[in-house]
């Protein structure tokens, strides 16, 4: 495919894409057997901030990372563009596997990091559209005040503060996010709104000037000790490191390690400044609510919404197909939450529909690790809470790499074995029936102000 021509297709996958200063054309293609030090599989955050700081670290160090499509295809260049502290995994399931101090640890692990991509995306010139305004997360029934009060209260349990996150009464909400029905809510200040195209290509451009040999179109068949084996040669390397996300699964021996789960976006139009003046947002805060369907927003640089949330059904055999990236009736009830939040958009017209896989491990734990009498080394399994996670993993992966003693190597997440899903088609079964119970039960809070009870099964289903 000529290259101008593969480019516009790259734009085409989503906002971020489209307004990415950048043509997308593929860089060259693996053209035969290579020797290295470190092989790098995945060409999202993970593996280019792993490449980064390595290659920061030892400017030696021969370093490539191999890409089946193009820096920032994934999720890296598709997701909601938050730069959070989040973990999926909550602090009492960590306390509960690791201890309360660990629990600690991995929170604030997280929340440093959003400070360290703000340095690196300063320190190396990147212009990612970054605004630290926090997150709001809005309580808009009882059942959700409930789960608002609870979050502020684990927290203080494990020593955060109102520093950290703190209980919103429903002036100060609406105050910063004027949406229907508020009913109160919390903050968090450990939280950026990005643009993810700008900074996965930004990194990918950064990572090459420091000598990191990136090669797209070039897709990995299987890893093994020592090498990575793809259509046009192996990549021998002392370390080789799996950074695939929601791709997992189409390596050989990998279809159980994650679900790929799918996540969609809708963004509108740019919209007048008298629209946002009744919005709020003025400090581009991220934004969601307490419901049990994940939904994630932002004011854009340019003044959109860029809104997504899940309920896109799983696919049998882990399966992933472009043509899942786009479910009309996802998309239709994106719209319909966005409106129903902010009765003010119903007239504005969507620009960008997209979407893409994240992956999901069994019990809902992130990990990253290395193998040192293979070689082989990993992470991934954010459950979409990615941007600042993929930081971390890759500088713990450059202190595992070069052998460095570091707080980072002993993070709970460190060396983290999570089961493997069910075969199928248990797996569909268990994951399609997850995301309906969610769905039905914010329906259910709906209608009777109650919380539903199919909510906290699910929950107990996906390792809460």
């Amino acid at each position: 495919m000529d290259a101008a021509v593969a480019g516009s297709a790259y734009r085409a996958l989503s906002l971020w894409h489209d307004t990415a200063p950048d043509g997308f054309a593929p860089r060259p293609a693996l053209a035969g057997d290579l020797h290295v030090d470190v092989a790098i599989v995945g060409a999202g955050l993970t593996g280019l901030w792993a490449a980064y700081y390595l290659a920061s670290a030892d400017p030696a160090l021969r370093i490539a990372v191999l890409e089946r499509e193009v820096a920032g295809f994934g999720a890296s260049g598709r997701n909601g563009g938050w730069c959070s502290a989040l973990f999926p995994s909550s602090l009492r399931t960590v306390a509960r596997r690791y201890g309360a101090a660990a629990a600690t640890l991995m929170y604030a692990a997280l929340r440093d990091s959003v400070d360290e991509v703000g340095r690196v995306v300063a320190a190396e010139g990147l212009d990612v559209h970054w605004a630290k305004g926090g997150s709001v997360a809005l309580a808009r029934s009882a059942p959700q005040l409930e789960r608002a009060r609870a979050a502020v209260a684990e927290a203080g349990e494990f020593g955060f503060g109102k520093g950290d996150i703190r209980l919103l009464d429903p002036a100060e909400a609406s105050g910063m996010v004027g949406a229907t029905g508020v009913l109160g809510g919390t903050y968090t200040p450990h939280c950026a709104a990005l643009h993810p195209g700008r900074l996965v290509r930004g990194l990918a451009n950064v990572a090459e000037r420091l000598g990191v040999r990136l090669y797209e179109r070039t897709p990995v068949r299987h890893i093994a000790a020592g090498r990575a084996d793809t259509r046009y040669g192996a990549v021998f390397a002392d370390v080789v490191v799996r950074a695939t996300e929601g791709y997992t699964a189409a390596l050989p021996g990998l279809r159980r390690m994650v679900a790929p789960v799918y996540s969609l976006m809708v963004a509108t139009e740019p919209l007048p400044a008298a629209f946002w003046d009744g919005v709020g947002l003025r400090r581009r805060e991220t934004f969601t609510d307490f419901r049990h369907l994940i939904i994630y927003g932002q004011r854009t640089a340019d003044d959109r919404f860029a809104f997504g949330g899940r309920g896109a059904p799983y696919h049998l055999g882990s399966r992933v197909r472009t043509t899942y990236d786009r479910e009309p009736a996802v998309f239709a009830e994106l719209r319909r939450v966005l409106v129903d939040l902010f009765p003010a958009v119903r007239d504005a017209a969507v620009t960008h529909t997209w979407g893409g896989p994240l992956g999901v491990p069994r019990d809902w734990f992130p990990s990253v690790g290395l193998d040192r009498r293979s070689g082989l080394a990993w992470a991934g399994g954010y459950v979409g809470d990615g941007v600042t996670a993929t930081n971390l993993a890759g500088r713990t992966l450059a202190d595992l790499v070069l052998e460095r003693e570091s707080d980072l190597v002993h993070l709970p997440w460190g060396n983290h074995r999570s089961p493997r899903w069910e075969p199928e088609p248990l797996r569909w079964l268990g994951v399609n029936a997850g995301l309906r119970a969610m769905t039905s039960a914010d329906a259910v809070e709906a209608r009777t102000g109650r919380p539903a009870r199919r909510a906290r099964v699910a929950g107990r289903f996906v390792g809460h």
